[in-house]
């Protein structure tokens, strides 16, 4: 234990204090949950050895005492000393209803204050407002939820890539409205489970609370809507209408870009639900802060609950899904099948359930038996690369992936010893599964020459021969970059 950093003047240095607990949290934790946990939180002050940090929201302060408090505990007093306490300090950013939080769970909040006109709901009789999801000229208010019923949480596989978005929706869908994350804003690339994730919210707030009115609609058809409703002068309708809803659900929210008029709507829309505590539920291809051509009012409410990113699936969580599907289709496959589809395919789920299809298609209609060879074949229909030669940068990438370590981290210097296991052993498989030279290999680390390589090779044999875990965990990845190379 370090002598800590007691001495240092209160207000002076809390960014290098953080910067130091940083550097030790990297490294216990994988790389996803850094970024998704520790990242965003600020250093506010240091006094008296008690170091004050800031957190998005009350659910992220929640989630870092259950699962990282023993970790931030130890990592403060390593760094500050022996007396170091910790406090925190909630402040949803541009929020209406900042609030401040210490460990004893105090809270001060204050009540939202709105700088804009509102257009608020004043219907006579609702049922006269035209639900723009019927048949033009149907005059009813009961509304779908437009949910697919087959997409709940169940459905839902769970791995470090989606844990947060995944456990923040769960937490609304049991509290809608009344979570200290309204809206919830989810962001990342296409496939990676955001409009499941809608749907299981929606699915779950209709199985636990029925008298609910629960809408999901993508933005694209939200804008649609409102042009026909403004051709039809019919604006104060769809806008009325929407603020019937108690829980909306808002997919792809970046198609809203330049649409100036339809923004303006849901502007009005979104602050009269949030006001009234309905629960709002957005997703997007980029965060919020990247969205250009969305008015920054917008942006600003979208910041004011919880923002999280959903990520890629790593690869023990497309197998996951993988053997979900296959179940869900009653099929029986071999476990390098399901492997070696989990390995080539890694970046759109849509695509693994296309690959799920397809073997299910040619198993049954063609009486095909489900074996490598198939595979090999359908892996082809989704993955240009597939049949490309194995690269060393394909072997770094892999085994970054399998020790949960920043591709960057593992081209560092560093002698930290997963970072120096990591490198050893990707010299090691790229010298058996590329045709690569040694100075070809060493190259791919800052320029390490050919006795770096043929060093860290000979102390992989080395531990092969006297680590069994180490064995087992060596042999694991062989099979899996052995795989890629099929």
């Amino acid at each position: 234990m370090k002598e800590g950093l007691s001495n240092i003047q209160p207000q002076t240095d809390v960014a290098l204090i953080w910067d130091k607990c940083l550097a030790i949290i990297k490294d216990n934790v994988p790389y996803q949950t850094f970024r998704t946990w520790f990242e965003p939180i600020s250093p506010v002050s240091f006094e008296n050895d008690i170091l004050t940090i800031q957190v998005p929201s009350q659910f992220f302060y929640e989630w870092l005492e259950e699962h990282f408090v023993e970790l931030l505990g130890k990592t403060i007093r390593r760094v500050i000393g022996k007396n170091a306490g910790l406090n925190y300090r909630i402040k949803m950013n541009s929020a209406p209803n900042p609030a401040t939080m210490n460990l004893a769970g105090n809270i001060q909040q204050k009540a939202p204050k709105s700088s804009f006109v509102d257009m608020p709901l004043k219907v006579d009789n609702p049922r006269d407002i035209v639900n723009p999801f019927v048949i033009p000229g149907v005059k009813r208010l009961q509304i779908d939820a437009q949910l697919n019923v087959k997409s709940t949480f169940d459905s839902f596989v769970e791995g470090e890539c989606n844990r947060l978005p995944r456990n923040a929706g769960l937490h609304i869908a049991q509290k809608p409205g009344l979570t200290a994350f309204n809206p919830l804003m989810v962001f990342g690339g296409t496939g990676c489970g955001k409009t499941h994730l809608l749907h299981a919210i929606g699915n779950e707030i209709k199985r636990t609370s029925p008298n609910k009115t629960v809408l999901y609609v993508s933005a694209e058809k939200f804008v649609n809507q409102f042009m026909d409703h403004s051709k039809n002068n019919l604006i104060n309708d769809f806008i009325h209408f929407y603020q019937l809803i108690d829980v909306l659900l808002m997919d792809d929210i970046h198609l809203f870009v330049n649409a100036t008029k339809s923004q303006e709507a849901f502007f009005a829309i979104f602050n009269h639900l949030h006001q009234s505590g309905k629960q709002i539920v957005l997703t997007s291809d980029t965060a919020p802060n990247k969205l250009d051509g969305l008015n920054e009012r917008l942006i600003t409410r979208f910041r004011w609950g919880l923002t999280t990113e959903i990520f890629s699936p790593d690869y023990e969580t497309r197998k996951k899904i993988l053997q979900m599907m296959m179940k869900n289709e009653g099929l029986e496959v071999p476990d390098e099948v399901v492997e070696y589809i989990a390995y080539n395919i890694q970046e759109n789920l849509r695509d693994l359930e296309g690959a799920i299809v397809s073997l299910f298609a040619h198993a049954t209609l063609n009486q095909k038996e489900i074996d490598l060879e198939l595979a090999k074949q359908i892996v082809k229909n989704y993955v240009k690369t597939s049949s490309k030669e194995l690269s060393i940068g394909d072997i770094q990438k892999m085994v970054c992936e399998f020790f949960n370590i920043p591709y960057d981290d593992l081209l560092t210097s560093s002698r930290k010893q997963n970072l120096v296991e990591a490198r050893q052993i990707v010299m090691y498989l790229s010298k058996q599964f590329t045709n690569s030279t040694l100075k070809a290999i060493g190259n791919h680390f800052s320029g390490k020459d050919h006795t770096t390589v043929i060093h860290s090779c000979q102390k992989v044999e080395n531990l092969l021969e006297v680590d069994e875990d180490y064995k087992e965990k060596f042999l694991e990845i062989q099979h899996k970059v052995k795989l890629s190379s099929i």
